[in-house]
């Protein structure tokens, strides 16, 4: 059963109410969760510390100092690369964050969960 027109601009209202007092807050409630770790830069890291361990053995075995120092920055490098956070999604947070609308039936993902909730406990009746 969905929400009356009555009940959707309620909810409508204590959205906005709380953009405008707490914008912050609200934003990390609408925003859907991302991923911690990216698999792609998981993978790209590991191979970047094999190479770094690659070129710092070449430099213990030649016993070349630098080239041991130069394996040893790539390894920190592949780290890095590792457990870095995906890039991804920029665009789209931008644009909610100026405010603009595509069109006037678009909700956050906030509501979007409250109403998936409530349909849920409707099935559940």
């Amino acid at each position: 059963m969905p929400l009356s027109e009555h009940e959707q601009r309620l909810l409508d209202q204590l959205e906005q109410q709380l953009h405008a007092e707490d914008p912050k807050f609200a934003n990390a409630l609408s925003t859907a969760p991302t991923r911690s770790l990216s698999t792609r830069n998981i993978v790209i890291g590991v191979v970047v510390m094999i190479a770094g361990l690659l070129v710092l053995l070449g430099g213990v075995a030649t016993q070349l100092i630098p080239l041991g120092i130069l394996g040893f920055l790539i390894m920190g490098g592949g780290v890095y690369i590792a457990v870095s956070k995906p890039k991804f999604g920029d665009e789209g947070q931008s644009a909610d964050k100026q405010g603009t609308k595509s069109g006037p039936k678009q909700k956050s993902g906030f509501m979007n969960g409250l109403e998936e909730k409530w349909e849920e406990r409707r099935r559940d009746q």
